[in-house]
């Protein structure tokens, strides 16, 4: 029986020329497991919360939620479950302390004899998740007066 598969154009805001990650995920995959290639696809660590944002806008009550309260939406949900279509963006949004936005770009939506884990099949340019600006911190720098 075939099986939906996505390949998907993951770029942060602002720097879709310069850096990006082509990735291929199955549409039984979730919502996290998205969010798990996409931190790994950029070499970043997973220890934040994270919102789906369908409609590329950040808390909204319909976004799908890494902790939803109130039964809201989950971001346990299943990719294939989205009706999502080709040309498509939506965005990930992690860590809403820094902010970072992924816009997701769906580029092609196709059938697989098989399920594979998702997979990166373009690098593009690299970011840091925590930039060095060349200033040393301490505990000093943040005790008050």
């Amino acid at each position: 029986m075939a099986k939906i598969q996505y390949r998907l154009k993951v770029y942060p805001a602002g720097l879709g020329h310069k850096v990006y990650r082509n990735l291929e995920i199955c549409g039984q995959d979730t919502l996290d497991q998205l969010c798990d290639a996409v931190l790994e696809a950029f070499a970043f660590s997973k220890e934040h919360l994270y919102e789906f944002c369908m409609n590329n806008q950040m808390y909204q009550d319909d976004n799908y939620q890494s902790d939803p309260g109130d039964g809201g939406p989950s971001t346990a949900e299943a990719i294939g479950s989205l009706g999502l279509h080709k040309g498509q963006n939506f965005s990930l949004h992690y860590d809403f302390g820094d902010d970072w936005m992924f816009t997701i770009h769906v580029m092609q939506i196709s059938e697989t004899d098989a399920y594979h884990s998702p997979v990166i099949i373009k690098a593009k340019g690299e970011i840091e998740q925590y930039p060095d600006y060349g200033e040393e911190w301490d505990e000093e720098d943040w005790e008050e007066d």
